[in-house]
């Protein structure tokens, strides 16, 4: 009997030539619609679905395949007596073949205009059901959902007229998770439309970016993956113009550093190392934010990631330029700045869209059998119901370094306390088991600049303990949530060393 392949195919990419080799092989194509169409104008000989089923496309096109006389000789073991027979009795033939991709429902998602009705005709259901019916009976079937596997495919055909077991489990595994994946959009998309904040089962499905060399030590294997509907302004989606491949812990402290920078829209630079800010400076222009940021801590932030949130221009990249750093991550570069620190071989230079609105809707956290998830801490200075509890006001310069500090600290392992004048970061005590602990690093680290600086931190002072610290290094100001039972201890202590304090009602615990 005359071997059958059958092909509906969205992507194109790649089909002639593989068509045309099956036909040499005498292989007859099996086809319908759009994909048809193209292969006949192209000279490919081909028999049309609704003439081997007898029935025409309905529907608009909604059913094309799915039939008895399709799905049976996509499901029938060759070598099972009795299946042989009953394709024989129902005139059945079988198909080798199946060369299929689905309509592009996550493309059509992703439009800004999109309506629900467009996005449910982008549900395939003939599709999938072909590619499953297929992968199902891969002992016997060769099912293509990858243009990229045609070459593949032809090489066994080729050297010895069939294709092996192994690559027929492979192709069949790579179509279930394609399948799954698009399920997951199709689900994702739907749950939202409900606006149902837990379903019973969240399906996520992320494709993989590259393989890395390692993970956080060289013992550990590692890969990078990223949501194709995921934000826009991520390192995931980052345009790499320059240096070698990033790292696992390079991607983790980028993200973290874009997390900050995000907080900012005057001219600002953030230093990150491990996944902490080491510097935060503002300023009229960037290179004058990027000079507060080394300055912050311009021991900290050698080996370290820089984000930028303007154009990064020739005068700030010859300050970037004069130390080692990993990466650098801004809306765009200047064709000089680009020039000057391309000199550097192998400093990583990536560019995030800043304008975009795409952001994440979920955080997730995977523990140990499980995943975490939540909303993202969007919570801003500007969100806070600001509360001056002590006698003394603060100043207006002190309010703006109140307000940087706290856009800070909520990026900081707590427990978090960020030092800061109205400009840049001073000292960053981070991840400590104690607030009076990560005051101690913070103070130690301004010295002698935290005279009159202001204090920020992540949760409420469970004692005054804190506020005696800040109090002896010279702290003017402090910004924290309140909410504590002791709070008035706190209040008192403040009051006594004439320190203005704000809450803010809001907590930003990041573990």
């Amino acid at each position: 009997m005359k071997r059958r392949a059958l092909m509906s195919v969205s992507d194109k990419s790649g089909i002639l030539e593989f068509a045309r080799e099956l036909v040499k092989m005498d292989v007859e194509i099996l086809s319908t619609g759009g994909t048809r169409k193209h292969l006949e104008d192209n000279g490919v000989p081909t028999t049309a679905v609704d003439e081997v089923t007898g029935f025409p496309e309905i529907l608009g096109g909604r059913v094309k395949t799915l039939h008895p006389l399709i799905h049976g000789g996509l499901l029938a073991k060759h070598d099972d007596s009795e299946h042989q027979q009953q394709m024989s009795d129902n005139g059945i033939a079988p198909i080798e073949f199946v060369c299929v991709n689905l309509y592009p429902f996550r493309e059509t998602i992703s439009k800004p205009d999109v309506t629900v009705d467009d996005a449910i005709e982008n549900i395939d259901i003939g599709g999938p059901t072909m590619l499953r019916s297929a992968a199902k009976n891969h002992a016997y079937v060769t099912v293509i959902v990858d243009s990229g596997d045609y070459e593949a495919v032809l090489a066994e055909l080729h050297e010895q007229q069939t294709t092996s077991p192994e690559l027929r489990r492979k192709l069949a595994a790579k179509v279930f998770r394609h399948t799954a994946a698009y399920d997951a959009y199709i689900s994702n998309y739907l749950t939202e439309l409900t606006d149902e904040q837990y379903p019973e089962q969240l399906t996520l499905t992320y494709e993989l970016s590259q393989a890395l060399r390692y993970g956080e030590n060289p013992h550990q294997k590692a890969a990078f993956y990223k949501s194709a509907l995921g934000s826009d302004f991520s390192i995931a989606h980052a345009t790499q113009l320059h240096g070698k491949e990033l790292s696992y812990n390079n991607i983790q402290d980028a993200n973290a550093a874009l997390q900050i920078i995000k907080e900012f829209t005057m001219p600002a630079s953030v230093a990150v190392k491990h996944m902490n800010p080491c510097g935060v400076g503002t300023g009229a222009t960037l290179s004058e934010s990027f000079k507060k940021a080394y300055e912050a801590d311009s021991t900290s932030i050698f080996g370290g990631i820089v984000a930028l949130n303007r154009e990064v221009d020739l005068e700030t990249a010859q300050q970037l330029s004069q130390i080692f750093l990993e990466i650098v991550i801004a809306p765009s570069f200047t064709e000089d700045a680009l020039a000057e620190l391309g000199k550097k071989k192998n400093i990583r230079l990536l560019t995030v869209p800043f304008e975009t609105k795409r952001r994440d809707k979920w955080n997730t956290v995977t523990v140990e059998g499980g995943l975490l998830v939540q909303e993202p801490d969007t919570f801003g200075y500007g969100d806070a119901d600001i509360r001056v509890v002590t006698e003394r006001q603060p100043t207006e310069q002190e309010l703006e370094a109140l307000k940087l500090g706290w856009s800070v600290v909520k990026h900081v392992k707590s427990n978090a306390i960020v030092v800061c004048d109205e400009s840049m970061t001073l000292g960053v005590g981070a991840g400590q088991m104690n607030r009076v602990g990560a005051a101690a690093i913070a103070l130690e680290q301004a010295a002698d600049k935290a005279q009159d600086a202001a204090m920020a931190s992540d949760a409420f002072f469970p004692m005054a303990d804190t506020v005696e610290a800040a109090a002896k290094a010279g702290i003017k100001a402090i910004i924290q949530p309140g909410g504590s039972k002791k709070d008035q201890e706190s209040i008192d202590a403040a009051n006594a060393h004439g320190i203005a304090m704000v809450f803010t009602g809001v907590r930003h615990f990041k573990h």
